[in-house]
């Protein structure tokens, strides 16, 4: 007898028990060798205070298990609660969110009936690190995150996956021409170890132009890889323009660890009527089951599901007059995907997985050497409202230091001192450089001067960035209009 994989279970909150209930009857019906152990997270316990939504026990499980099939959570909006998604992802390094995206044509209506593609977004990093400060009155910041480790190895993820898998093209996501720096990064990232796939095609587009084709032409991609926060809204739509996102299901791997859901809320709305579309947590699930070395579990699930929608069998997410033919809710869609295991569909692609290798996770990072790191300025961001952009600047260029001067005064990113415009719209946040005098080495101790001299001047500054040059090159942006 094959020996049971232990994994952790969640039930979740709104409709996650009932989806959760018929998943797990699939699985069981069909002989998966799984062994559950089941936690509670969610919003019965951000009810009682437990402000990150899992109990601290509940770890032990997963990190014993490896393995988390979860179930959608309510997570309270508003200030002191974390995502527990997010949480999940940094605290285990879930590191690769894999999200298949494929059109059912013509049983789920979609106007790209043969879309078939898969979104790889880096998990960990990103505006998702969740560092955020209110610095001003005015002004709150979020703090966007981009390691090169981190690109490294999403990006290496990506192209292993679509070799893996038979999928011959890789388009990498960013706003590059903008954030040159972050996005930057994981382009140049993207282009470096794309050269060590010579069989694979390669492009980048911009995320704007790039989510435009992936909604007007989605059949042009095969695998796309992107940042944390596009990659969450590209697939959130290429799910929906496939036909309905109650359908979608997701892998979140990591080294050790791995969690497998439906990419879609609790839908609390809709809970406890019996109507749910179970669909996207079995997806998760089904990806869970190749994931621990079921493929034939998974492919004989996957061909009964599939039989399910060619037989018209519909939950009301998707059922379509002159389409469907049956109405179901949760458990009658179950049962009928019982019914149909051992079948094969007749329209759509039999789907095998026993051929498909798992994605080798490859940790060779690309060589580089340290750079060298040298201090040249430091921009110091005050919180001030009582003049305009010039009286700032004219009082505040009197506090120098023998090695540092004020060299240009930002407001929202756009220079407002000197030669700013009158039109420019300021809030009461203003960032101030300063830069070396004369081409004089800089020192921490001389920027610790200067901000006691800012101190003792009467200026609140809320934030300070040391301006450095790695290989004489900038690794800082400049103002707009400087």
């Amino acid at each position: 007898m094959t020996q049971k994989t232990k994994i952790t279970v969640a039930y979740g909150d709104g409709i996650g028990p009932e989806i959760m209930n018929a998943t797990l009857r699939i699985l069981d019906a069909a002989g998966a060798q799984i062994e559950k152990e089941v936690i509670e997270i969610g919003e019965k316990l951000y009810l009682k205070g437990v402000k990150t939504g899992i109990e601290p026990s509940a770890w032990d499980s997963l990190r014993k298990t490896k393995v988390f099939l979860k179930a959608p959570i309510t997570t309270p909006q508003g200030g002191g609660y974390t995502s527990l998604n997010v949480t999940t992802r940094k605290m285990l390094g879930l590191y690769a969110n894999v999200r298949p995206c494929q059109s059912y044509h013509p049983f789920v209506v979609t106007k790209h009936p043969t879309m078939d593609l898969v979104i790889i977004r880096e998990n960990e990093e990103d505006l998702y690190a969740g560092i955020e400060h209110q610095q001003t009155n005015e002004v709150v910041q979020c703090l966007k995150l981009i390691s090169r480790p981190g690109c490294e190895k999403i990006i290496r993820y990506a192209f292993e996956y679509a070799r893996a898998y038979g999928r011959n093209k890789v388009t990498c996501l960013t706003k590059d021409n903008i954030m040159k720096l972050t996005d930057g990064l994981f382009h140049k990232v993207f282009d470096q170890i794309g050269e060590e796939y010579p069989d694979l095609e390669k492009e980048h587009w911009i995320i704007d132009i790039g989510s435009a084709l992936l909604a007007d032409e989605p059949e042009r991609f095969g695998v796309i890889v992107t940042l944390n926060l596009y990659g969450d809204i590209i697939s959130d739509i290429a799910a929906q323009i496939a036909g309905s996102v109650g359908m979608g299901g997701s892998a979140n791997i990591g080294d050790a660890c791995a969690m497998f859901e439906a990419i879609h809320g609790s839908a609390p709305t809709i809970a406890g009527k019996g109507i749910a579309n179970p669909s996207g947590l079995l997806h998760g699930a089904i990806m869970m089951l190749v994931h621990i070395g079921q493929a034939d579990v998974a492919a004989k699930i996957h061909n009964a599901w599939l039989c399910t929608v060619e037989a018209g069998i519909h939950t009301g997410d998707i059922y379509k007059e002159k389409v469907s033919k049956k109405k179901v809710g949760t458990e009658e869609f179950a049962d009928a995907i019982i019914e149909r295991l051992g079948g094969t569909p007749h329209l759509f692609k039999t789907v095998s997985y026993l051929s498909a290798p798992r994605p080798i996770y490859s940790r060779e990072e690309a060589t580089q050497t340290k750079a060298k790191k040298e201090l040249v300025g430091v921009d110091v961001f005050l919180d001030w409202d009582e003049g305009t952009a010039n009286d700032l600047g004219r009082a505040v260029e009197q506090i120098r230091t023998e090695t540092l001067k004020l060299s240009m005064i930002s407001n929202r990113g756009a220079r407002v001192y000197p030669d700013g415009l009158p039109e420019t719209f300021c809030t009461d946040h203003w960032r101030c450089r300063y830069v070396s005098e004369g081409g004089k080495p800089i020192t921490h101790d001389a920027i610790i001067e200067l901000l006691t001299k800012m101190r003792q001047a009467g200026y609140d500054f809320v934030q300070t960035e040391n301006l450095c040059t790695f290989n004489g090159k900038p690794g800082y942006s400049m103002g707009q209009g400087e």
